[in-house]
């Protein structure tokens, strides 16, 4: 409605005013904090905590009134809190699928209840999170509560569980992580951020009251996430799970290296997302559309406006009228002023035109909403934008110019795509690299939708039955990483050791030991250095073979033969990979002899048994052959009428640092599984064991598999694991070895984010997996961890 009671229809429809925003009253939520004396405890074993001597800190709302205090927890609670998640989980896991699916569907009825208070604390704490949307998260996950044990058979819960948010970071995205964890078994250790602390202790107040048992979700809040590495330390934490800005994922991957606890991290705060509007676009709707998605009061994502160079004149018109008028958008505080200000005088001068809703305040925190049209993609305000209300607008021609502008950003979390063309739709939304995309829409949640970032954004995935997987275990995966205390690490010296001298001998030429070449780029080579390493039977002694000491530069060279091959392999149909692994199948089993042979030399295993491992090696490359066109994505069944299709695709390149075990087996177990979903792979044979992989080039050779997509660096474990550890394009390192490699990986995988497998060798020798079985949890576990998926959402009237 316009602002005067006198409008009438047709000034209304002339104008185009927002109506007045509905007066809010938060009675019920100030009551409840009344009750606590506005001073949250921490909520362990069912029932809230209050130490006399600990820290507080307080909460402000928006407008700098106190909202109520919150206790930073100490070591001690959070010891308490652990002891109560283990007792608590036992008895929540202990309950059939059928009662905890009971318990998660009682709380929507007790959510009902208080549905007033939920809603008013979310609001005064500006935790952005509806009562509806949690209703439905505790519907969707209360029937994957049920339906555990039959569609996920075998596989069984984590433990104790840990998830820590950012103090920017929503309540939805919390519960997303708390839920899904909760309706596998598990108990949850919740550290929320600042804003989100007091709606998780009703929450879970609340969850109490609907049944479940105490202990199997505890709240601790602290002054920072580094609370979340005081939780990781305790013995009893199985796996943590972040979300919210990156910086603090980063802190707290550091933090928890070396600890034995895996550690995933979603950051959906802060990340640049490309807002594409083509020339076949409803340009009214996809308007009102950015102005919607780019100028909200508090916004998780910053978008960059993408418009086709045919339409860009009308886009920036209808712009024009759309924001006039607009009021100024407040800022997380006054110092940022200085940072959009900044920002647009930098616009200005690379010829950057303006367009905003009114004139700015000289001064203060607020600022109006702004377009900056004319910006090219490597302008900082584009690849690094400040906070605030700012709009970067650029412009393409083709359809291959917006995949491009798309791709651009570091980042791989969202996209809007607008078109009236469904074919241009889906090939647009296939070819960029971006965990969700929304045609004619922006920023559609649902549980059923899986949420996965790419690139940069993230080293797991939420929603969807594909974000249960994070929390459960499979029944023949590897044994945990050992829990520890860190070591004390100079991580720049890591890797650094040179490599064992050669000296010559005596030996005539007949009997002098081989020389192995390792496979980089489609070609059996030696290495950059031109350096080789001994390769001794397992009692030492005698020189086996001599295989090339790989470094920094032939990972180097892999990786830029991988990245020209991995983008036509993974377009390739499903059954012509399967066709290729077949024929490698095929090729390894007429080199058979030999491959045993150097399995049995170098291994001291029987010939019988070394064949034995050449045959199943065959079978599991003809198993991953078959698994290619058997197992994809989905339709999706969200409330709302459209379609939702969740789609697997490759990581890109992967790293894999091999075993010991099983040299030739485990080798071609993850070759396949890597190699089957559309990945380029650069793998480093096992130190202790490289013949087997280095006889394989052979195989490797002969196939028809892509120059490039598969390479074998041999040399030392530990320079090989810094290569790939600092090379920006790989995604993933899937590593063996020892725990100093895998406290390596954790702390300095950050810069981009990297996926990561981690088994340290001597768990992994005590027992740990069993290469030669071949349970379908197998290629199931290899297959997801070689995948990211994406999300497409196309609505329907």
């Amino acid at each position: 409605m316009a602002a005067s009671s006198s409008s009438t229809v047709f000034s209304i429809f002339q104008n185009m005013e927002y109506g007045p925003a509905a007066a809010s009253s938060c009675a019920t939520a100030q009551a409840w904090l009344d009750h606590h004396s506005r001073s949250l405890g921490l909520f362990i074993d069912g029932e809230f905590v209050r130490a006399a001597d600990r820290q507080t800190r307080s909460l402000t709302d928006s407008k700098g009134g106190n909202v109520c205090s919150l206790v930073c927890a100490a070591e001690d609670d959070v010891s308490q809190c652990a002891a109560s998640a283990v007792t608590g989980q036992r008895a929540w896991s202990g309950m059939t699928c059928y009662n905890r699916a009971k318990v998660l569907l009682r709380l929507v009825s007790v959510l009902g209840q208080h549905t007033q208070c939920v809603s008013e604390l979310c609001e005064l704490c500006e935790a952005s999170c509806s009562s509806s949307t949690l209703v439905r998260l505790l519907q969707y996950y209360s029937s994957w509560a049920q339906l555990r044990d039959t569609l996920i058979t075998s596989w069984t819960p984590l433990g104790v569980v840990a998830v820590v948010v950012s103090d920017d970071c929503s309540l939805y995205s919390l519960m997303l992580k708390v839920l899904p964890a909760l309706a596998m078994g598990n108990a949850v250790i919740v550290v929320p951020g600042q804003s989100s602390a007091p709606p998780a202790l009703l929450l879970a107040q609340l969850f109490t009251c609907a049944g479940l048992p105490a202990g199997a979700l505890n709240v601790l809040t602290g002054s920072d996430t580094l609370l979340g590495a005081k939780v990781a330390q305790n013995p009893s934490i199985g796996y943590v799970s972040y979300c919210g800005n990156k910086q603090d994922g980063v802190m707290l991957c550091k933090a928890t290296a070396g600890m034995g606890v895996p550690v995933s991290v979603f950051p959906c705060i802060g990340a640049t997302c490309p807002f594409i509007i083509f020339e076949s676009a409803d340009i009214d709707s996809a308007v009102d559309g950015v102005i919607e998605a780019a100028f909200k009061k508090k916004k998780e994502v910053h978008w960059v406006l993408c418009v086709q160079e045919s339409v860009v004149d009308g886009v920036v018109a209808r712009l024009r009228v759309r924001m006039a008028g607009r009021k100024c958008v407040a800022l997380p505080s006054e110092a940022d002023r200085v940072l959009v200000e900044a920002a647009v005088q930098e616009a200005q001068q690379q010829g950057a035109k303006l367009v905003q809703s009114c004139a700015a305040p000289p001064s203060g925190d607020l600022y109006p909403p702004t377009v900056l049209c004319g910006a090219a993609p490597s302008s900082p305000f584009v690849v690094n934008p400040s906070p605030g209300p700012l709009l970067p607008l650029m412009t393409f021609r083709s359809n291959t110019e917006a995949v491009t502008l798309g791709n651009h950003s570091p980042h791989g979390l969202a996209a809007s795509i607008w078109t009236e063309d469904l074919t241009l739709a889906l090939e647009t939304a296939k070819s960029l690299s971006v965990g969700s995309v929304w045609v004619n829409s922006h920023s559609v949640s649902d549980p059923c939708l899986p949420v996965s970032g790419h690139k940069d954004s993230g080293t797991c995935t939420d929603g969807g039955q594909e974000g249960l997987y994070q929390f459960l275990r499979p029944p023949c995966s590897s044994s945990p990483l050992p829990r520890s205390t860190p070591v004390a690490m100079d991580y720049t010296k890591f890797g650094t050791a040179a490599s064992p001298k050669i000296i010559p001998d005596d030996s005539d030429a007949a009997s002098a030991p081989k020389s192995y070449l390792q496979f980089v780029g489609g070609k059996a080579c030696k290495s950059e250095s031109g350096c080789s390493v001994a390769v001794q039977p397992p009692g030492g002694g005698s020189v086996l073979a001599y295989c090339p000491d790989g470094g920094r530069k032939d990972v180097r060279n892999a990786v830029e033969a991988a990245i020209k091959v991995q983008p036509g392999w993974m377009k390739k149909s499903p059954s012509a990979r399967a066709q290729s692994l077949y024929s490698l199948a095929k090729g390894l089993e007429s080199k058979r002899r030999d491959v045993a042979a150097s399995i049995s030399v170098h291994t001291a295993l029987s010939a019988g048994e070394a064949e034995k491992e050449a045959d199943l090696s065959i079978a599991r490359l003809s198993d991953w052959a078959a698994y290619c066109d058997k197992v994809q994505g989905a339709t999706l069944p969200m409330p709302q009428s459209g379609s939702a299709l969740s789609i697997p695709e490759a990581l890109g390149v992967v790293g894999i640092v091999l075993p010991d075990k099983n040299p030739l087996l485990s080798m071609v177990t993850l070759l396949g599984a890597a190699v089957a979903t559309g990945n380029a792979v650069i793998m480093v044979p096992s130190q202790k064991y490289p013949l087997a992989a280095l006889a394989f080039v052979q195989v490797l050779q002969a196939s028809d598999l892509p120059a490039g997509l598969v390479n074998v660096i041999s040399g030392s474990r530990d320079q090989l694991t810094v290569a790939l550890a600092n090379h920006s394009v790989i995604k993933a390192v899937w590593y063996w070895g020892s725990a100093e490699g895998c406290q390596f990986l954790q702390y300095t995988c950050t810069n981009p984010l990297k996926t990561l497998q981690l088994v340290c060798q001597k768990v992994e020798e005590d027992g740990g997996r069993d290469w030669t079985q071949s349970h379908p949890s197998l290629l199931e576990e290899m297959w997801r961890n070689a995948v990211q998926w994406k999300s497409v959402w196309i609505p329907t009237a």
